[in-house]
This record gives structure tokens, C-alpha cells and sequence, in this order.
């Protein structure tokens, strides 16, 4: 009897670069791969949507369309090329309007998308149909995607193979028109049994012509066991991504799932060989950039507190540009409590990050203290309906600090009242820049925000890691040969944490010696400090960036009044009065990086 045909969709250039690179991996430094891999016999792929759309923009001062065209060009007209969208969110991290969605599907057809994988993070079926809708308007195959975890031990309310196939129901229900069925598990944390149980029950459902497929993460690792399981249970296709972008946070690597179905009835119709080639080619493509350790490691912590791959390495790298690393186990401990308060939405992007911040700012500030905005709109409805009822102390809490009123109503609806996800908003604002008024250029502005526009205006920064000679590593900063600054051998200033006490360290070349010294005052201290007949200094949170200034100099202020927002972790951190009074002065501007207990205004 012949073998069963399993596709294989190659994630390494989307989900293998976001997962071990935070998505900042050069287009022309990564295309000699791609054509390898077309040499090895590959043709479908991962190649953009989900986190790799804004990154190129906000960190590579490259064009995600531009990227997609010339990697149709390389892999030819057959190639089956896959992105990933965020239902109504696409590839944006908040609701968009219906003309947003339909748009973004319009793009994506033009610039060489074969199939879009269209997921919601809360498994609310009404996020899924319009963005379908959209997606078979314009041509391309539509895979539409039921999102897994597991819940931490001790949670019960949701995910399990009862509500997995509740949702498959509800997708059937709603006539959502698609051509294939993807199980997502973006932090690799479902049993292989749960995965074995829920893709036989799909099978059950929808029939032997439906293409299943499963997609995890080697995060926890157990995601060799998944796909063995998911096999086992009748799925048509898999994902897997090519070293040095695989296992560890990633996907799987290619060469090790054909070493794990030796002796069992499968085929990938690749050739082992080829596929040594092209992983040479890859490791030499990418040999000068920085590999964080986190990315080559599974943790047995995420079943606690689920952390996608995908954006575990984005994180953990925002957090060494923030010199707060440190705190990471600490965030990772505190996702569990958020994650069951929140009402068990998926922890995939958006609600993962919304994870992720409101674990950040229980532990920066305290539990409960501050409320993400992301997370606050989830728990009140602004995202759709999350699969439980989120703790209602929580929505109490969201409803105060956001000012906002928990909703039922329809996101799309909402966002459509919202003038800024408005085409014509964005047409006007790139017309006021003197920029293109492509569609093109519209999306752009539209899915990055001011981002965006700082990116056509040719201002955006250079943000990657690497270790060689002359290449930018970060902040447009060149790098020595075999320097990087996040390396244990480089040289440079740094803030390190001992015993909660901070010191600067300077680590000069050659047989200088190391200077220590004591750090700057931090928040706690800077708060308690009063400039004797200046007034009251008001100190930054967290290390960041000045997102807005809300006050002027001269203007009267009352306390616990917000002032500023910083931007930190891709969150907002309100910066509050600590007293009545007027701004006397203002020391910080918009746009400015900023350190922890660095006075930002002076109130007198």
C-alpha cells in the first residue's frame, strides 16, 4: 500500500524567522535560502503576515510587499505561498475596520499570496467571517484555523476537546467558506493526546476530503509527539522550519520529523540530501546574526504560563533593549494568574501579547495596579467574546482605569466608527507628509500607525542584531568583528541588577580594568526625592520611549492627573502626578528614549 502524502509547509522565512529573530532578518541576507529550499523540492511556504508585516517596517526599513513580491519571483508561479491573519485584526494588533480587512486581503492577492491562514485568538467565529468573507473575494485559498493551548494546571473552563469541537461547529454553522483546517498551537503546549483526540474528532465532522493540518511550537517539547499524534489522527499537513530557525521556540526541524516518521506509513516527498543543502545554505545565510539562547531551548515552565514561540524571543529581546531581562522569569510566573483572569483566550497574537503586558505590569508595578489596554479592552469585549467570562473584579478594574464600559457588540462595528481606521484618514495624513497615495502606501499607514509613516518619510530605524564586521547590530550602531552588545564579550556600558541593587559596569577593550558604579537613583528613590525649591521631580516608570506628552509647561495639574504615556513592551505606561501643582518644566520630548527613575517633568 502507497505511503499517505503529508504536505509540509515550510515556515522558517515568516514563523522560524519571528520565533528565534523577533522577525528582523534582512530580505536579501535570507533569499539565497529560499532558493535552496525550491532546489530541495519545497513548495509551499510560510512567507509573511502575523508579526514579520510590521517588523519590516518598524526594524528593517524594508517594504513587507516589496519582500513578497521578489520572493514569488525566486519560488515561481506554482508555489504555494502562505501568510498568516489575525481575523479582523489582520496583520495589525488592533481591530480593523471592514474596509481595512477587505483591503488587506486585496493587498496580500497582489502581492503573490496563494492561501491566508485566518485565525481569531478568542475562537469567536464572528471575528472569522467577514475577514473570510474577504479572503475568497479576492481568489485565494482560505485556511481557516481553530487556536489551541493548554490551560495551567488546576484551570478548567475551556480548552479541551469539547469546546475545540464546539468551535469547529460553529464554523460550519456560520457557512464561513474555506479550503482547509488549520489546529493552531502557537505556545506548543497541548498534550499529544488532546491533539491526537481533537484531530480525530475533526476528521469525524467534516470528512476524508477536508485538508486538516496541525501547526505547534517546540517551546514545551512535545511537538515531535504532537505531529506523531496529529498523524495518527488523520491529518493531511504539518509545519516544520529549517535549523538554525527550528526546534526551541520554533517549529520542529524538517530533518528531524523525517528521521521521526521512519518505519511509519508517511511521505513528505523530500529528498534528505537536498534538504542537508539547503539547511547548509540557511546556516551560512544567517551565521552573522545573534541567536538568543531562549530560542534554542524548550522550557517545561510554559504549560504554567503559555508563551508562543513566536513572541517569547520578541519579548525577551525588548526586555535586553530595556535592561530589564532580569525580570523575565518573574513575568513568566505571573502570566498564569492573567491568563485564568482573562477568560482563556488563546495565547496567540493579540491576546498573547495582552498576556504579556498586563503579566509585565502586575510584576514592574505591582498586581493589579495597572491594566494593559489591550488586555482591559479584551476582558470588556472589545475583541469579541472570550471563550469564559473573564474574572469580573478584573472587568471592574478594566472599566475604571480604561474609562470604558464593558460591550457585546460587534468589534467590526466599532471599528468602523473609529476615524482613524479609515482609508481616507490615512489618505489624508500620507497627503499632509507630501507621500505617495498608493493603496499600497494606505495599508501601510494604516496597519503600522505613525510607525508607518516615519517608514515612507525613509525615517524609520535600523534595528538587528548581528556579529560581524560593519553590519548594523542595533540602533544604527556598527558593531566591531565579533562584537554584539548583547553578547557576554563585548564592551560597551551596562546596567546590571545585584541583590536588587543596580550598578553601571564599563567593559573596555584589551587589559583596562572594569569600572563599577553604584547605578542612578531608582523609581522607588527618585520618587521620594524633592529638588529643594524647584519642585517635585516625576520620574519614568520603566526604561521606554515618550509615546505623548498630555501637559504643557504652566499648565496646573491635580494629583494622580496623567500627564504622559510611555511606550515599553509594546505597551502604554501612564505616567501620573505624584502631586498637585503647576508643570514648571518639561524634560523629555516626544519620541525620546527614557531610563527608569530618569525625571521626566518637574511639578511646583
Amino acid at each position: 500500500m502507497a505511503k499517505k502524502h503529508i504536505d509540509v509547509m515550510d515556515t522558517t522565512f515568516r514563523d522560524g524567522f519571528q520565533s528565534v529573530f523577533g522577525g528582523r532578518v534582512l530580505m536579501e541576507d535570507f533569499f539565497p535560502a529560499v532558493e535552496a529550499a525550491k532546489d530541495a523540492g519545497i513548495t509551499h511556504f510560510e512567507f509573511g503576515g502575523g508579526a514579520r508585516f510590521q517588523s519590516l517596517f518598524f526594524y528593517l526599513r524594508e517594504n513587507a510587499f516589496d519582500m513578497m513580491d521578489k520572493f514569488r519571483k525566486i519560488v515561481g508561479p506554482e508555489a504555494n505561498l502562505q501568510t498568516l491573519a489575525r481575523g479582523i485584526n489582520t496583520v495589525m494588533l488592533d481591530t480593523g475596520s471592514r474596509e481595512l480587512v477587505e483591503m488587506h486581503a486585496k493587498m496580500f492577492a497582489k502581492h503573490g499570496v496563494t492561501t491566508i491562514r485566518n485565525f481569531d485568538a478568542l475562537n469567536d467565529v464572528q471575528n472569522l467571517e467577514y475577514s473570510a468573507e474577504c479572503i475568497k473575494k479576492y481568489g485565494l485559498n482560505h485556511e481557516v484555523v481553530v487556536t489551541l493551548m493548554d490551560l495551567p494546571p488546576g484551570c478548567v473552563g475551556a480548552h479541551d476537546v469539547a469546546f475545540y469541537e464546539k468551535t469547529l461547529r460553529n464554523i460550519l454553522d456560520s457557512g464561513i467558506v474555506y479550503d482547509s483546517i488549520c489546529f493552531k498551537d502557537a505556545s506548543g503546549t497541548s498534550s499529544p493526546q488532546k491533539v491526537f483526540e481533537t484531530i480525530k474528532m475533526a476528521r469525524k465532522l467534516v470528512g476524508e476530503d477536508t485538508h486538516i493540518r496541525l501547526h505547534t511550537h517546540e517551546t514545551a517539547g512535545v511537538s515531535v509527539a504532537c505531529y506523531l499524534a496529529a498523524l495518527e489522527g488523520g491529518a493531511d499537513g504539518i509545519d516544520l522550519a529549517a535549523s538554525p530557525v527550528s526546534g526551541g521556540t520554533s517549529q520542529p526541524d524538517i530533518l528531524t520529523m523525517l528521521h521521526a516518521i521512519k518505519g511509519k506509513n508517511y511521505d513528505f516527498g523530500l529528498d534528505v540530501e537536498k534538504v542537508l543543502k539547503y539547511q547548509e545554505v540557511l546556516n551560512d545565510c544567517l551565521k552573522d546574526y545573534f541567536i538568543p539562547p531562549e530560542a534554542t531551548q524548550v522550557s517545561p515552565l510554559i504549560p504554567f504560563s503559555p508563551m508562543p514561540g513566536g513572541a517569547l524571543t520578541a519579548n525577551t529581546q525588548m526586555m535586553r533593549d530595556n535592561g530589564t531581562l532580569e525580570k523575565f522569569p518573574q513575568v513568566i510566573k505571573a502570566m498564569r494568574e492573567v491568563v485564568e483572569k482573562g477568560g482563556y483566550g488563546t495565547s496567540v497574537t493579540p491576546v498573547s501579547q495582552f498576556y504579556w503586558q498586563q503579566a509585565y505590569a502586575n510584576v514592574m508595578f505591582g498586581p493589579w495596579k495597572q491594566i494593559a489596554p489591550g488586555y482591559g479592552k479584551m476582558v470588556l469585549g472589545y475583541f469579541g467574546k472570550t471563550p469564559t467570562k473573564p474574572d469580573p473584579e478584573v472587568v471592574k478594574l478594566a472599566s475604571e482605569k480604561l474609562k470604558l464600559e464593558p460591550t457585546t457588540e460587534n468589534p467590526l462595528d466599532i471599528a468602523d466608527r473609529d476615524e482613524r481606521k479609515t482609508m481616507a484618514f490615512w489618505e489624508k495624513r500620507l497627503k499632509e507628509e507630501g507621500l505617495e497615495t498608493s493603496e499600497e502606501n494606505i495599508f501601510i499607514a494604516a496597519a503600522c500607525d505613525e510607525k508607518g509613516i516615519t517608514f515612507l518619510k525613509g525615517d524609520g530605524p535600523l534595528n538587528i542584531r548581528k556579529n560581524t564586521k560593519n553590519d548594523v547590530c542595533e540602533n544604527d550602531k556598527v558593531c566591531e568583528k565579533g562584537e554584539n552588545k548583547n553578547m557576554n564579550n563585548a564592551t560597551g556600558n551596562y546596567t546590571v541588577v545585584v541583590d536588587g541593587q543596580k550598578f553601571n559596569v564599563t567593559v573596555a577593550e584589551g587589559d583596562a580594568d572594569i569600572q563599577i558604579t553604584p547605578a542612578s537613583s531608582t523609581k522607588t528613590e527618585t520618587t521620594q526625592t524633592t529638588t529643594s525649591g524647584s519642585g517635585e521631580e516625576v520620574p519614568a516608570a520603566v526604561n521606554g520611549t515618550v509615546w505623548k506628552v498630555l501637559v504643557k509647561e504652566g499648565e496646573k495639574v491635580e494629583k494622580d492627573q496623567k500627564i504622559m504615556i510611555l511606550e515599553a513592551m509594546k505597551m502604554e505606561i501612564d505616567i501620573n502626578a505624584p502631586a498637585a501643582g503647576t508643570i514648571s518644566k518639561i524634560l523629555v520630548s516626544q519620541n525620546e528614549a527614557v531610563d527608569e527613575g530618569q525625571p521626566l517633568a518637574i511639578i511646583s
